[in-house]
């Protein structure tokens, strides 16, 4: 199949099974509307679904009728910062046929050490979250060599490694915290006050948009895209990285060194992870106060199926996420709908595209399609 005919193929698949997740959260939030009669139920439904399609970005008044709001969208592409990087990660490692799930406990870790660089290590202000996001990168890097080393030499499934890391990382975090790193003075466990220096600084800064939640993380969000891209579909690496996932032993058979390229590419998804938990520690707070894993990471995976692990498309997944995200929340403020309800529709995007035999026909069709131009185009060279 070719590339087009696969990203169009990607692209339906990932709509129709937004569709259904929304389908079986609209039966959802009717279940469990609040409401005598059956009419009740359905005015319910209907405004809780506005209050969850629409309320992210519009602002809902009895004079002014339906307005539109700048700030709700600068805050939606401010919360989409940490999962293009996980984003990111779970798509190359996925590309590889490596599934990982390490990018939920490497955002924590690499937030973690921001912290500790953004408190212990005095820099220059714009050098210093530089070197924190760096020194974020290359230690969720050295952390993922743990699974990675286990599948490459011992073949040690990396799915239970990781998620059994996740934990772990999670634990020795907080036991550093509680012990030693926590500001004693303050009423929670939380670390002490970040350097000024090693602030990431807000995109926006019009009274207009006070509390606007948008750093600069975020065009270096789309960079990490950009150069993600152009590694896996323009350079060696990501090409062995591609093959190593459609088929490893051919792969072998081709003179590709697989053991070394499925290291590569955990190495490459722990990086992206760790930068993210950094951009977004240094961006968004100024303590550290994270007591269990984020979520991030799990969303990550959601978005990197949604994306078919194509770099260029995270984005758009991110922003379906990150909009989905805000609009359950406002939803269970103003509708009284569980705001968990995200995880359902999580859970249903992920069930669909995931399914190998979802849309399988669609697909094979598009393959015979290609099959026979490739076939006509050769035909036509004979001749010639």
């Amino acid at each position: 199949m070719t590339r087009k005919r696969q990203l169009r193929f990607t692209v339906i698949r990932s709509l129709v099974a937004i569709l259904i997740a929304l389908l079986v959260a609209t039966v959802l939030i009717f279940i469990s509307a609040e409401g005598r009669t059956f009419m009740d139920k359905l005015q319910a439904t209907g405004e809780a679904l506005k209050q969850m399609l629409l309320g992210p970005i519009f602002r809902f008044s009895k004079n002014a009728g339906l307005s539109f709001e700048a700030k709700r969208l600068l805050d939606i592409f401010a919360a989409m910062i940490p999962i293009i990087f996980t984003g990111l990660s779970v798509c190359v490692m996925f590309s590889a046929n490596q599934f990982n799930l390490g990018a939920e406990g490497g955002i924590m870790l690499g937030a973690f050490v921001a912290a500790m660089v953004a408190i212990y290590l005095p820099l220059p202000a714009g050098i210093h979250p530089l070197v924190a996001v760096l020194l974020c990168g290359t230690a969720v890097s050295v952390v993922m060599l743990i699974p990675a080393l286990l599948k490459a030499k011992l073949n040690v499934s990396e799915m239970v490694c990781s998620l059994m890391l996740n934990y772990i990382i999670m634990y020795v975090i907080k036991f550093l915290m509680n012990s030693f790193l926590a500001d004693k003075s303050k009423g929670q466990i939380q670390s002490h006050r970040f350097l000024e220096s090693a602030n990431i600084p807000a995109m926006v800064n019009d009274p207009l948009f006070i509390g606007a939640k948008l750093t600069w993380g975020f065009p270096l969000a789309l960079i990490a895209v950009l150069l993600c891209g152009l590694f896996m579909y323009r350079s060696r690496w990501g090409y062995s990285i591609r093959m190593i996932g459609i088929n490893q032993e051919f792969a072998r058979y081709s003179g590709m060194n697989v053991g070394k390229t499925i290291v590569l590419s955990q190495l490459i998804g722990g990086f992206l992870a760790g930068a993210g938990g950094g951009i977004e520690m240094l961006g968004r707070y100024e303590t550290f106060s994270w007591n269990a894993l984020p979520g991030y990471g799990w969303t990550g995976i959601t978005i990197a199926i949604l994306a078919g692990n194509n770099p260029y498309m995270v984005p758009l997944a991110a922003f379906f996420m990150a909009y989905l995200s805000k609009g359950c929340d406002l939803m269970a403020t103003y509708a009284r709908v569980p705001a968990q309800l995200i995880n359902i529709i999580q859970g249903v995007i992920f069930l669909f595209c995931a399914a190998d035999r979802f849309l399988s026909k669609y697909r094979q069709k598009l393959v015979v399609k290609s099959a026979e131009e490739e076939l006509a185009r050769a035909g036509a060279l004979k001749e010639d």
